[in-house]
């Protein structure tokens, strides 16, 4: 009984983050201009990589594939919703690696501070690439892809200065939280 209402609480949080996830998208999208895609700044990822941290990498990347991926089937970016899965696979994989390396249980503030900021170069190099492939598959020439994936960059640069801020801050706040409930 025990392990299958664990089970469930696991399935019970995991759905919520990629709710939350959903909605930080969903609340706070502001569009920048780029030459390939729809970039926006939103604090999704930040979100995604505080489930990673809170659920654990399987159970994160679960949760942000559903929130970001889902978004993205739901307001027009369908198209290219496989591809923020496989971000979001890629983002949580750095992270949660990250976070088992830093296998102290009372974590210091600077291995939440390394892992925000390799979250966000994360970020931008899985993005680079994407934006590439969203140039070829609108059939664009591979040089003139590479050009204005990298001129597409601001928005992703801007949430990944904002996941590197957020995630600190956020996880201490949060971990409280949870530390309280649990008493």
């Amino acid at each position: 009984m025990d392990q299958g209402k664990n089970n469930l609480r696991k399935v019970i949080f995991t759905g919520l983050w990629a709710a939350i996830i959903y909605i930080g998208i969903w609340l706070l999208r502001i569009p920048v201009p780029a030459p390939v895609g729809n970039p926006f700044i939103h604090f999704g990822n930040a979100l995604t990589v505080l489930a990673v941290l809170f659920l654990g990498t399987r159970d994160g990347m679960i949760a942000g594939a559903i929130g970001l991926g889902g978004f993205d089937v739901l307001n027009g970016y369908a198209a290219t919703s496989w591809l923020t899965v496989l971000e979001v696979v890629v983002l949580a994989s750095v992270v949660g690696g990250l976070f088992k390396l830093f296998h102290d249980q009372d974590r210091p503030t600077w291995h939440i501070i390394v892992i925000g900021i390799a979250a966000g170069l994360t970020k931008i190099v899985t993005s680079y690439l994407v934006s590439i492939v969203e140039a070829l598959m609108a059939g664009t020439a591979m040089k003139v892809a590479v050009v204005a994936a990298f001129v597409s960059l601001p928005a992703t640069v801007i949430n990944s200065i904002s996941t590197a801020i957020i995630v600190p801050i956020l996880y201490y706040i949060l971990k409280r939280v949870f530390k309280s409930i649990r008493h």
